[in-house]
């Protein structure tokens, strides 16, 4: 079991690894994130289709191909400014949609694609229960904004700034991201082996402690702030800052002196990212119990399913986004 962890962990980790060096070194203006996106619409449609086997092993009815199309629209849907350069000219900046936009009109079709779906099945069933139509169309809409929106959320992450930065920006918030919220989670599990003695919702995760919850809170505090002062002015081509960028020294070399200090992105980033990783670890859990499964899947040998790698961050993305949009987690 360890063996298959850690040989599944290596292989998902040199595949990242892998598409985000391409992705840094091989930069298509205007259409940044282009590389990570069959990444990204994997574990979109690997955790839909996970989420809507549970919900049948529950005993919700859903049609499973309904929802991984509409999660796989909506999390797509981020990606059309891009996709747009590459077949066409440059994205244009007028556009009444704007960047964002696109994910609410894909919202709004995944919506009307699951009603859609019903109306041609409906009555197909002779032995269909009375409301069966409403709750198989409300659980396809629930996987498809559960799953589709936070993945969007993060390619939309990955073009953040992207025309002021040449696509910089967007990477190392992209990674920040992941790292903050993977470190919360290895932080959380050690505390928590090691100290915990106070349970945090024993009816849903018996092993999650109070004590492993504020290891992982301060492990992804400890990571932001790396991330806020050497990864961004890394990425960015610009000198570390372990202070403050609003400092004299740092303005004369050419740090923003409209961010806020690392250690200050940092106390609001890390536990903001952590508690909500924390709040997606425990939804999967509670489907888990409700369902009565073990994993959500087996595609990842070691690791269960694929749902068990992007709950976390399936919680952190939106909260993740605002952070860096709005300069309240920037470096």
């Amino acid at each position: 079991m360890l063996r298959d962890r850690l040989r599944t962990s290596a292989i998902l980790i040199v595949i990242v690894l892998g598409l985000l060096s391409l992705d840094y070194s091989i930069r298509i203006p205007d259409a940044d994130g282009v590389w990570l996106l069959p990444l990204l619409l994997f574990f979109a449609i690997g955790t839909a289709w996970e989420i809507a086997g549970m919900l049948t092993a529950g005993g919700q009815p859903v049609r499973r191909s309904v929802a991984v199309v509409g999660a796989t629209l909506v999390a797509s849907s981020a990606a059309i400014p891009f996709l747009w350069v590459l077949g066409t000219d440059d994205y244009p900046k007028d556009c009444p949609v704007g960047r964002l936009g696109w994910i609410v009109l894909a919202a709004a079709a995944a919506i009307f694609l699951s009603l859609i779906a019903e109306m041609r099945e409906y009555g197909k069933d002779g032995d269909a229960s009375p409301g069966d139509a409403i709750r198989r169309t409300s659980a396809a809409v629930f996987v498809s904004m559960y799953v589709g929106v936070p993945m969007a959320m993060l390619i939309a992450l990955r073009g953040l700034h992207a025309e002021t930065t040449a696509g910089r920006f967007g990477l190392a918030a992209l990674v920040t991201t992941i790292l903050v919220t993977k470190v919360a989670d290895a932080g959380a599990y050690f505390s928590g082996r090691a100290l915990g003695r106070h349970k945090l919702i024993p009816r849903l995760s018996p092993g999650k402690t109070i004590e492993g919850a504020i290891g992982g809170i301060l492990a992804s505090t400890m990571v932001a702030y790396l991330s806020l002062a050497y990864l961004f002015p890394a990425l960015l081509d610009r000198p570390a800052d372990t202070t403050t960028v609003m400092n004299e020294t740092a303005v004369k070399t050419g740090l923003s002196a409209l961010l806020a200090p690392s250690w200050v992105g940092a106390i609001m980033l890390g536990p903001v990212l952590a508690i909500s990783g924390m709040v997606g670890d425990l939804a999967e859990s509670l489907f888990k119990r409700d369902s009565g499964v073990k994993d959500s899947g087996n595609l990842l040998p070691g690791l269960g399913g694929v749902w068990d790698v992007t709950d976390s961050l399936l919680a952190a993305s939106v909260p993740a986004f605002f952070c860096f949009a709005t300069g309240v987690g920037g470096p």
